[in-house]
């Protein structure tokens, strides 16, 4: 009889790392204290509100709890990752199903009792993230285009919660977050094109399950030209030339995420526009250095 070889830590550590998508997480905290220094402000005192605490513990309460929600994800759908991305699957190959699910909830407390200590309002955001983190892993993702509304709602809540805790500057912190929601909007929709074998399978009716990939496809169409336009309508209403000119910019991978989503047909396919999606993000959170 063999007996099941203990996992490497080193093996366990990287698996838990991508199982809280450690890079994402990364790009959050960077998202805030961009948005803390260069929003908010003021930008010269950049050197102190770097050691300031507050924005430590705002971010480290958004990363538990954004990380809290990628364990409950995979917790939900190891079936279809075992469909969709073999390879990737880290819940029951390198932590156990019950280790996960306390991991969790650990991980949720801490960033409510973190948000509560910071806010009552900030409070209010965490349990109203984790709530529908929970709902969105259960449920709604498996439902045609309101989890991908759940999720990029979720998105532009890393700063939403800005503007309600510093409300300074509120106005372009909801503008960045409008920015976040439109193109994670966007992501999560091509996300579900990509994996729309194995959700198939396993009863989810997600947009390109129940229209099929050519009319999702005109949806994005839809989608990304009103965003666009919506973009350029806020910049010109505010008399912001910088942000103009930033949106102007960012139309070049903009109308390049076009061109290749029109003749995208493939997993591979649509895992670079996913890839594409996550450069722009990027690529909108730096460019606030210059709004």
């Amino acid at each position: 009889m063999s007996t099941r070889q203990p996992i490497p830590f080193s093996a366990f550590a990287f698996g838990f790392l991508r199982l809280i998508r450690v890079q994402n997480l990364l790009i959050v905290v960077l998202t805030q204290f961009l948005a803390r220094i260069v929003l908010v402000g003021p930008r010269e005192s950049w050197p102190r509100l770097l050691v300031d605490p507050t924005i430590w513990l705002l971010s480290l309460s958004t990363v538990c709890i954004a990380a809290a929600g990628y364990i409950i994800n995979d917790y939900f759908d190891i079936k279809i990752d075992l469909v969709n991305k073999p390879e990737r699957v880290v819940i029951g190959r390198f932590l156990k199903r019950r280790v996960a699910i306390g991991t969790h909830q650990l991980l949720n407390v801490i960033g409510c009792l973190i948000g509560l200590y910071l806010s009552k309002w900030v409070f209010l955001a965490d349990v109203i993230s984790v709530s529908l983190l929970w709902l969105y892993s259960s449920t709604l993702k498996r439902q045609p285009f309101i989890g991908n509304i759940v999720v990029s709602l979720l998105t532009a809540l890393s700063l939403i919660v800005l503007a309600v805790y510093y409300r300074q500057n509120a106005e372009m912190l909801l503008i960045y977050a409008l920015f976040s929601f439109g193109i994670s909007l966007v992501r999560e929709i091509i996300k579900d094109m990509q994996d729309v074998r194995g959700d198939a399978r396993f009863g989810c009716r997600t947009l390109p399950i129940v229209w099929g990939l050519r009319r999702t496809k005109y949806l994005l169409y839809v989608l990304i030209g009103s965003f666009i336009l919506s973009l350029f309508m806020i910049a010109d209403s505010l008399s912001n030339l910088r942000l103009g000119i930033i949106f102007l910019l960012l139309l070049v991978p903009l109308i390049w995420l076009i061109y290749r989503l029109v003749f995208a047909d493939t997993r591979r396919d649509f895992g670079y526009l996913s890839n594409l999606c996550k450069l722009i993000m990027l690529l909108g959170v730096v460019s606030m250095v210059w709004a």
